[in-house]
């Protein structure tokens, strides 16, 4: 089977896959604009696709029996266009590397590292202990309130009951383990947990009933001490009303991981939002990292490799997407 890689995302799961194939299969790299004949044509006639684009602009895939997507996310794929027969899958194994992330980010509320750091470095002793003026707070005394929970959510949670937080989860159903859950909200009803919690982690994936969830409505029922953190799709906040509760003050601080824009190539400066954010000091902004690691990487390579393999045995995809 011929297995095309499009694009420099895709491109990254590329090295040791062959090992992982049950059989040889010819494997091919393609850039993310496809601006050659050679490679449009072997885009439409690879049997498997890893990519994390499908649009009016590519060629249709005539052999195709597997699109997988090397990610969670597929708000990029056109799904009616792709080939009937032909199955669509997602892939996960990022839950533990957002998870870490998260953590990271609240725990530097409460712990001053870097701070702590720098003033030492200058012989300012502020949190040396037995003073008052620098004693901390503890990310333990907290309560963290959890939109959705899959994947990520329930990674994220099992940490924060290890820190000693209480757990509050919006989520379309009730989860059968409750194990790691304090309290639980449906998700129609987020907002009334928005005002019991400190934190609240949105990690939804962006669909048609999500999309501008957290809106103005949201962010005014939270604490004025809370802090935000999105790890799902950007566009499941509304893009203004983050931007209004952080420079009118309605929270104190947000963490965000997904955007509203992205380069379009990889020099490309471009700034996340038409809005700017980059003006608040009230935001930590990072650059859709929170799950990017090498383990995600080689988990998610053994689930595409393994899906590859039961394509051409004839066997059951793992992670399919209902068309």
């Amino acid at each position: 089977m011929k297995v095309v890689f499009h694009g420099a995302n895709a491109s990254t799961f590329h090295p040791g896959f062959a090992e992982l194939l049950d059989a040889a299969h010819e494997l091919v790299l393609l850039p993310d604009h496809l601006g050659s004949e050679a490679d449009r044509e072997a885009y439409a006639t690879a049997d498997v696709i890893i990519g994390i684009r499908f649009d009016d602009s590519l060629p249709t895939p005539r052999n195709l029996k597997l699109y997988q997507v090397p990610g969670a996310g597929y708000d990029g794929i056109r799904v009616p266009d792709l080939p009937v027969d032909a199955d669509l899958c997602n892939c996960f194994g990022h839950e533990i590397a957002i998870a870490e992330y998260a953590m990271c980010a609240l725990l530097s509320r409460h712990v001053p590292l870097a701070d702590a750091d720098a003033r030492l470095r200058k012989g300012d002793w502020k949190y040396w202990a037995g003073g008052p003026s620098g004693m901390r707070t503890e990310l333990g005394s907290t309560t963290i309130g959890i939109l959705g929970y899959g994947h990520i959510g329930k990674a994220i949670a099992q940490r924060a009951k290890a820190f000693g937080m209480n757990v509050h989860v919006a989520n379309r159903s009730r989860p059968e383990d409750q194990s790691q859950i304090d309290a639980f909200h449906a998700i129609d009803d987020f907002r009334e947990m928005l005002a019991h919690v400190d934190v609240v982690v949105n990690t939804l994936p962006l669909a048609a009933n999500t999309t501008g969830l957290v809106d103005h409505k949201a962010f005014a029922s939270m604490k004025p001490t809370a802090v935000f953190m999105n790890v799902g799709r950007g566009g499941v906040v509304d893009e203004e009303a983050l931007f209004g509760a952080l420079k009118d003050g309605l929270i104190e601080h947000a963490f965000i991981d997904t955007w509203y824009q992205y380069p379009s190539g990889p020099d490309a400066v471009t700034y996340p939002s038409h809005l700017p954010f980059h003006e608040l000091g009230n935001i930590t902004m990072t650059p859709h990292m929170s799950g990017w690691t090498h383990g995600t990487i080689e988990r998610r390579r053994n689930v595409m490799a393994d899906n590859v393999n039961r394509i051409r045995q004839g066997l059951a995809t793992v992670n399919r997407i209902a068309k």
